[in-house]
C-alpha cells in the first residue's frame, strides 16, 4: 500500500511540476500589436525612421537592464515599432545615445561574433509556443546576423540559418538606428495564429550594459521564447506561391600529389546544380537538391590531438546546416545517433552527393524533419543512401516528447543496411519553487548489427541517460547519468568514446556585486566526472574546482582553477600515433592548476590566455592556449593563436605546437575577402584558404576560394595541393 501510495504521489508532483498549464499573468506580459501598412503610408527603407506612419506604430520601450544592475531602467533609451504588409514585416529601432561618439562597432561581415560591438537582437516565436524562435542581431554598422533557437537543457542557437531579409541603419548626434524588412517567405510560422511571441535586447557595449523589453532576470534572457513578450495583430500575410529555387554554377581548377617526392596532376572541372524549396503550408517546407556542391565552405580549424578518443569537427555546409535544429538530440548527454559528417565525407574528403530531399517544419504541435541524401561512387567505393527522420512532439507549455531513426545503405551486400532508433524526451518548467528554471531530460537510442556477422547484443549496441538541470542564477547546478554500450557505433552518428557509465553533477554560483565599480562578477564552480567501465571499475574520474573566478566591470576576466585526474588505462596508448611514445596499461592519477584570463573584446587589441599545467601518464604536461586579436580600424579583424605543450614522460619528452592566424577585411555587409593560415608540427602540413565573398543581394551570392596545402618534408615545404573555386549562387522566389 506505501509502494502504491509513493508511485500515486511521485506520478502527481512530475505531473503538477511539468505538465500542468502555465498560468500567464497578463499584466507580466508586455504585448504589442503590428500595424497594418495602409496605401497612403509610403516606406523607404533607408534607416532614417523618418516616414508619417511610424508615429501611429504602438512602442515598446521600458527596458529594464539584465546586467549589471538587474531590474534597473536602462541607462539610455530604446523604442522598437513593428509594421507589416501582406508579404513583409518591418522593424524599426531607436537607439539613443547621450554620448553617440563611443558607440562600438567593429564588425561588417554576416554573423560575425558581437561581442565586440553594440548592437540590437530580437526574437520571433512564429508559432507562439515558447519553444523556438528565429533570431535576428544587427549593429550600427549594419551588420546582419541570424539563426535559430531551440530550448532545451538550456538553449542552441543554430547560427548556421541564414534567412533572407535585409536591414538599413543610420547614425547621427542623438544615437543609431535600425530599419528591417523581412519577408514572411523567410520564416515558418501558423497562418492561424494571429499572435506571435516577441522579446528585444539592446547591447551598449562601452557600459557592458544588457537591456530587455522582457524576461531581463539573468536566469531569463533574449535566448528563452518562454520570457518572450507578445506580438499581435499577424494576420492576413502570405508567403505568395512559396516556391523557392536556388540554382549554382562552379567552376574549379586543382593540383595534387600524393607524395611529396611523386608528380602532381592537374584537373578542371565545371558543375551546376542547385534547389528547389517548396513551402506547402507556413508551416512546412520540401526541398530537393541535385549536385549538391560545398566548394565555399569554410576549412575546419586544425587539432592537435594528445587524447586517445576521436575528435569532434562541426558541421560547415549549408544544405545540412538549414533545419538543423531539428534533428538536436538530447545535446547535453552527447548520443549523436545523427551527425551529419558522416554523409559526403569520407576521412574529411569530400564524397559526391548526386542528390537529396528535405522536409522540414511543423504539422500541428508536432515538428518533423526528414532528410535522404544519395551519393556517388568514388574511389571503387560503392555509392550509399542515407535517410534521416525526427519528430518532436510539444507536450504541455514548455516540454517536449521526440524520436530518430537514421537509415544507411550501401550499394551491393558487402554490409546491411544500418538503421538507428532513439527517443527523447525533456520536461521543463520556468516555476520551479515558484519562479525557477528546472528540466529533465531522458533519452535511449539503438541500432541494428554493423555487419553480417555481428552477434553483440542489443543493450551492448545502446546508450540510455537521464539528466536533471537546474539552470538559474546567481545558482547553476545540474546531475547526469548516461550508459554507453561496448559496442554503440551508430552508422550515421558519431561515438568517439563507449563502454562506460558515467555520473556527472556540478554546481556553479555567480554572485554579482552591485556595490562595486570594480568588479562586476565572482564565480565558483565544483564539476566532478566519474567514468566507469561497463563492469563498474572506474575509468576516469575527473574533479575540476573553479575556486575563483572574477568579471570585471570592463569586461575583462580571470579564473583560477585545480584539477584532480584519475585514468585507468586498459589497452597501451600510442600518444602520438607513430610508435614512439607508448603508454603501458595501468592506474593513473595526476594533479595540476590552470589559469585563464582573457581581455573585454570591445577594445581594438587584446585576447584569451589560459596556461595549465597538470599531470599526464607518466610525466607532466604544460601546455598554453593563447588568441591575440588586433582591429587597427573598422573592418579589418585579424586574430592569431597558439595552441603549445610541453609533454615530459618517462617514454620521452615532446612539443606541439599549432599555429593559427584568420584576417579578414570587410568592404561592407556585402562584400569581404578573408584568409585562413594553419600549420601544426606533428602533420608538418601548412595549410591556407582565402575565400572573397560578394553579396549581390541576399541570397545571391558569388565567391572565389583559392586553398594551397604544404607538407614540410626534408626541412623544406612542398605544394601538395592547391585548388582555385568561382562558384555563383542565385535564389528566385515566387
Amino acid at each position: 500500500m506505501v509502494g502504491k501510495l509513493s508511485e500515486k504521489t511521485c506520478l502527481a508532483f512530475w505531473l503538477v511540476l511539468f505538465c500542468i498549464p502555465k498560468q500567464v499573468d497578463a499584466q507580466n506580459t508586455p504585448e504589442i500589436h503590428a500595424y497594418r501598412l495602409q496605401p497612403e503610408d509610403q516606406i523607404r527603407l533607408d534607416g532614417r525612421l523618418d516616414e508619417d506612419f511610424w508615429e501611429k506604430v504602438e512602442a515598446a520601450d521600458g527596458f529594464l537592464q539584465q546586467e549589471p544592475l538587474e531590474g534597473r531602467p536602462a541607462t539610455e533609451r530604446t523604442e522598437v515599432r513593428i509594421a507589416i504588409d501582406e508579404e513583409n514585416m518591418y522593424i524599426g529601432a531607436w537607439f539613443y545615445d547621450s554620448e553617440p561618439d563611443r558607440i562600438k562597432a567593429f564588425q561588417r561581415r554576416r554573423d560575425a561574433e558581437l561581442d565586440t560591438d553594440d548592437r540590437f537582437v530580437f526574437i520571433l516565436d512564429t508559432y507562439n509556443d515558447q519553444r523556438q524562435a528565429y533570431y535576428f542581431e544587427v549593429n550600427p554598422l549594419g551588420l546582419m546576423g541570424d539563426g535559430i533557437l531551440r530550448t532545451g537543457q538550456g538553449s542552441e542557437l543554430n547560427r548556421a540559418w541564414d534567412g533572407i531579409w535585409r536591414a538599413w541603419v543610420t547614425r547621427d548626434d542623438k544615437g543609431w538606428y535600425a530599419e528591417i524588412r523581412i519577408p514572411f517567405m523567410t520564416l515558418n510560422f501558423d497562418a492561424k495564429k494571429e499572435t506571435w511571441g516577441v522579446n528585444f535586447l539592446r547591447t551598449i557595449r562601452r557600459k557592458n550594459e544588457e537591456t530587455l523589453w522582457t524576461g531581463f532576470e539573468r536566469k531569463a534572457g533574449i535566448e528563452r521564447p518562454q520570457d518572450a513578450g507578445k506580438l499581435h495583430g499577424m494576420r492576413k500575410i502570405t508567403q505568395g506561391l512559396g516556391v523557392e529555387a536556388i540554382p549554382y554554377a562552379i567552376t574549379s581548377q586543382s593540383n595534387s600529389r600524393f607524395d611529396p617526392e611523386g608528380e602532381s596532376t592537374q584537373e578542371f572541372s565545371y558543375n551546376a546544380g542547385g534547389e528547389v524549396n517548396y513551402n506547402i503550408s507556413p508551416n512546412l517546407k520540401a526541398g530537393v537538391t541535385i549536385n549538391t556542391d560545398f566548394a565555399e565552405t569554410e576549412v575546419d580549424d586544425r587539432q592537435v590531438n594528445l587524447t586517445r578518443f576521436p575528435l569532434f569537427f562541426p558541421e560547415r555546409r549549408d544544405f545540412f546546416l538549414q533545419g538543423a535544429n531539428v534533428f538536436v538530440f538530447a545535446p547535453s548527454s552527447n548520443p549523436n545517433p545523427y551527425f551529419s559528417r558522416r554523409i559526403g565525407l569520407r576521412d574529411f574528403e569530400p564524397v559526391p552527393i548526386s542528390h537529396g530531399g528535405r522536409l522540414i517544419g511543423r504539422i500541428r504541435e508536432t515538428d518533423v524533419g526528414l532528410v535522404h541524401v544519395r551519393t556517388g561512387e568514388q574511389g571503387g567505393i560503392p555509392g550509399e543512401n542515407f535517410t534521416v527522420g525526427r519528430v518532436l512532439q510539444n507536450i504541455s507549455d514548455e516540454s517536449t516528447v521526440g524520436a530518430i531513426y537514421t537509415r544507411r545503405a550501401m550499394d551491393g551486400d558487402s554490409l546491411p543496411v544500418q538503421e538507428t532508433y532513439g527517443a527523447d524526451i525533456n520536461l521543463s518548467t520556468s516555476r520551479f519553487f515558484g519562479n525557477k528554471n528546472f528540466q529533465f531530460e531522458a533519452f535511449f537510442v539503438g541500432h541494428t548489427p554493423t555487419s553480417f556477422k555481428d552477434t553483440t547484443d542489443q543493450w551492448d549496441r545502446s546508450v540510455r541517460g537521464f539528466r536533471f538541470n537546474y539552470p538559474n542564477q546567481p545558482w547553476d547546478a545540474h546531475v547526469s547519468y548516461r550508459e554507453f554500450g561496448i559496442n554503440y557505433d551508430p552508422a550515421v552518428g558519431f561515438a568517439p568514446r563507449v563502454g562506460f557509465r558515467r555520473v556527472q553533477p556540478s554546481v556553479t554560483y555567480n554572485p554579482l556585486l552591485e556595490n562595486s565599480k570594480v568588479i562586476r562578477e565572482l564565480s565558483w564552480q565544483y564539476y566532478f566526472e566519474y567514468l566507469m567501465m561497463m563492469d563498474w571499475r572506474p575509468a576516469t574520474v575527473n574533479h575540476n574546482i573553479r575556486f575563483l573566478g572574477i568579471r570585471m566591470e570592463s569586461g575583462d576576466e580571470i579564473y583560477f582553477n585545480v584539477h584532480r585526474n584519475f585514468e585507468f588505462l586498459d589497452l597501451p596508448f600510442d600518444i602520438l600515433r607513430d610508435g614512439e611514445f607508448v603508454v603501458d596499461v595501468g592506474n593513473y592519477v595526476n594533479y595540476g592548476y590552470s589559469v585563464e584570463a582573457s581581455t573585454a573584446p570591445f577594445r581594438r587589441v587584446g585576447g584569451q590566455i589560459s596556461y595549465m599545467d597538470i599531470g599526464f601518464w607518466t610525466g607532466r604536461q604544460t601546455s598554453v592556449m593563447a588568441n591575440f586579436f588586433l582591429r587597427p580600424f573598422i573592418g579589418l579583424n585579424m586574430t592569431g593563436s597558439w595552441e603549445h605543450s610541453q609533454v615530459d614522460l618517462v617514454e620521452g619528452s615532446f612539443n606541439t605546437h599549432l599555429f593559427r592566424l584568420i584576417s579578414s577585411y570587410d568592404f561592407s555587409p556585402w562584400v569581404s575577402i578573408n584568409f585562413n593560415v594553419q600549420y601544426d608540427n606533428v602533420t608538418r602540413f601548412l595549410g591556407t584558404n582565402t575565400r572573397f565573398i560578394w553579396v549581390i543581394d541576399p541570397g545571391n551570392t558569388f565567391f572565389i576560394v583559392h586553398n594551397h596545402n604544404w607538407q614540410e618534408f626534408n626541412q623544406r615545404l612542398i605544394t601538395m595541393e592547391t585548388q582555385s573555386t568561382i562558384k555563383l549562387s542565385y535564389t528566385f522566389r515566387f
